[in-house]
């Protein structure tokens, strides 16, 4: 509430106007909409909304409403009566409630309610209004205050239909012979037992709702991120705290919501059931199954917003994660906790490289989840058809809010899928979860913001778009062994225009992770794949995410690669080059040639540590370009046949000896000959 609101709920309680009054007004106000578009029209004279005032509202409501015409508070004119409503109640002492019912209550039921009522809070008086209800079936809702008691039969019966589903399903997985015998027990039993259960919550009504926000007033002790229930059964979860009332973005569709309809509290921040059954399968952003192969049985509640680890519980960033993919590994090594950034244009192959990543890690003990934000529907089809074909569905999971979910979906689904990777990270486990894309999960946020009411910044995100990314990420971690000792790796995925790293968003981002991985346009059209720019990308990491084989065969790689790009510009309209400057020219685009990889075609560590090796130490001189892919596969068969020896001391020392480059150096040169 700003300072001219306060103001003008001041003047209603020093005027002191009676509750008739504003009944009155607001009866006007709500039953004639052209009355409040004519005082808010800055076109009509101030003599004339006089007049209107004058002739259709009570003496005592004549002059607030002259002061809200002139701080231009018409639209907001019912909020602040009814606050000024709360407050005569509270002042009198007394409490309003109603009734839903079926069957008329006695009058001696009715003075005993009244007397419960009155004891329950406190107040000298308590105004109670009957509505009958036969959606309710029997019993009665009382609402008092903030609170609901339900004694209706028709939550009992929606309680003994959930206890039975729970029941039936446990029976059919036991897979007894007497199935049937069982469930007929169980039905006697629960329906013997059935009783009307009662019980007290927190209660709120919506005064506002439309593209899927809510604003619900009554629930004074709401926490924030805490899922609350609508009465249609859809959740929501609260977003905004503000003085009188809370915001809520709806989890599904609002039909059969109005202005009025009642909003429970459910106690409990807005979490996902997990368990290891998630393997293999695609879900939404809520976690339930998406793809069609049943229910998932969850075996803990995670939340999905939750504090990152403290230093004290981490370990050093220092154990590879291998990509399969030789210009990262060799230059930018990601590490187990690390957060690596893919940033490019669209169509350079982000995607292409995460899902590359994923493969990579079949047989090495890492489970990967995939989260999708604002994607389409057939992109994401393609991917897990991707991951199944190389056999990367067993050990990963799929968490989707396409393009088509609404604007809140999108923005949980991340913190839904990391929510999932703690679960299996506080089980030792080594979890990989990438983020395609965070731009698209900025923008959701941004949208979600707007209608939340909050003001927009810089490109219209609002102030704490930061915080949103900074959050999600910091959760990234390799714990000590005293917590678990498991590790998240997070490839955050941002799409830039034209380039642009220094844009708002993909700054943001830059400064939370621990390296980029940029990948140019430019580069892509040109045939280089992956389209690495190997100036702008960097790993904070470094070494320590590789293995000693790695970083001796690696050796100068970035070095060399970026002296024969400035060579190569500078010699571009040169007709005679000496012969060191030949030889540097040549060595550069051996690398550039041996650094393309196919799609979907991880290299092995062992693989990636003979070719550096080769390459840099002139193995592959004098052999054209055109034939040196060809070259490398068989000079590989060659190896996996006549040097096993030498694949199972890299792959088991992860140390390259000076005695194991020279049986190397003699395999390849025995090749050649």
């Amino acid at each position: 509430m700003n300072d001219k609101e306060k103001l003008l709920l001041d003047e209603l309680k020093s005027a002191k106007i009676p509750q008739a009054d504003i009944n009155e007004t607001s009866a006007v106000l709500a039953s004639c909409g052209d009355v409040s578009d004519t005082l808010g029209n800055p076109l009509v004279t101030h003599e004339e909304k006089k007049a209107v005032i004058a002739k259709l509202f009570p003496e005592s409501m004549q002059k607030p409403l002259m002061s809200a015409v002139r701080s231009g508070l018409v639209e907001k004119l019912p909020e602040i009566m009814e606050l000024y409503t709360d407050f005569l109640i509270e002042q009198e002492g007394s409490i309003r409630a109603s009734v839903r019912y079926v069957t008329p209550l006695t009058e001696l039921q009715q003075a005993d309610l009244r007397k419960f009522i009155i004891e329950k809070f406190g107040k000298n008086d308590v105004s109670i209004e009957y509505i009958q209800d036969p959606d309710i079936i029997g019993g009665f809702i009382l609402n008092a205050g903030d609170v609901e008691y339900d004694k209706s039969y028709r939550t009992s019966l929606r309680a003994l239909r959930e206890t039975l589903h729970g029941k039936a399903a446990e029976l059919a997985e036991r897979d007894t012979s007497d199935t049937h015998g069982d469930i007929i027990s169980v039905l006697r039993t629960e329906v013997r037992d059935f009783d009307v259960r009662s019980g007290a919550t927190e209660t709120g009504f919506i005064t506002r709702i439309g593209d899927g926000i809510a604003t619900v007033r009554g629930m004074n002790a709401v926490m924030y991120g805490e899922l609350v229930e609508f009465e249609t059964g859809i959740r929501g979860i609260v977003q905004n705290l503000e003085e009188n009332s809370v915001g809520v973005v709806l989890l599904g569709d609002d039909h059969g919501l109005t202005e009025g309809s009642s909003v429970i509290r459910t106690g409990k921040r807005a979490g996902v059931g997990v368990s290891d059954e998630l393997l293999g399968r695609v879900v939404d952003a809520l976690g339930a199954p998406i793809d069609g192969l049943g229910s998932i049985k969850a075996e803990d509640y995670f939340p999905i917003e939750r504090e990152a680890p403290g230093v004290i519980e981490r370990k050093p960033v220092n154990v590879p994660l291998q990509t399969g993919i030789l210009a990262i590994d060799s230059m930018f090594p990601i590490g187990r906790g690390q957060r690596e950034l893919i940033i490019g244009d669209r169509q350079t192959g982000k995607t292409s490289i995460a899902l590359d990543t994923i493969i990579n890690q079949k047989d090495k003990d890492m489970i990967c989840i995939y989260v999708a934000i604002g994607q389409k529907s057939s992109t994401v089809a393609q991917v897990v058809n991707t991951l199944k074909k190389y056999g990367a569905m067993d050990y990963s999971i799929v968490v989707c809010a396409s393009a088509s979910d609404p604007a809140p979906f999108q923005y949980i689904a991340p913190y839904s899928g990391t929510a999932m990777a703690e679960y299996f990270m506080a089980k030792g486990r080594d979890v990989l979860i990438v983020y395609d894309d965070l731009s698209k999960h900025a923008v959701a946020y941004r949208a979600m913001s707007l209608l939340l009411h909050r003001p927009p910044g810089r490109e219209a995100y609002p102030g704490d778009v930061f915080y949103l990314h900074s959050r999600l990420l910091e959760r990234s971690s390799r714990l000590d062994d005293e917590h678990g000792g498991g590790s998240l790796t997070a490839l955050p995925i941002i799409e830039t225009l034209a380039g642009d790293i220094s844009a708002y968003i993909p700054t943001n981002v830059i400064s939370i992770t621990d390296g980029q991985i940029f990948l140019e346009s430019e580069l892509f059209n040109s045939g280089l794949r992956p389209a690495v720019n190997y100036g702008l990308s960097v790993s904070r990491v470094g070494g320590a995410a590789q293995t000693k084989a790695m970083k001796k065969a690696a050796g100068n790689l970035r070095i060399d690669l970026a002296q024969f790009k400035e060579m190569e510009i500078f010699t571009q309209f040169s007709s005679e080059l000496d012969q060191a400057t030949t030889d540097l020219l040549d060595h550069g685009h051996m690398l550039t040639e041996l650094l393309k990889q196919p799609l979907y075609n991880p290299l092995p560590h062992y693989e990636q540590v003979i070719l550096l090796y080769a390459a840099q130490h002139d193995l592959f001189k004098g052999i054209p370009l055109k034939e040196l892919r060809e070259y490398r596969t068989e000079l590989m068969n060659y190896i996996r046949t006549y040097g096993q020896d030498i694949i199972e001391e890299i792959e088991e020392k992860k140390v390259l000896t000076d005695d194991l480059a020279e049986r190397i150096e003699r395999i390849v040169t025995a090749f050649e000959e």
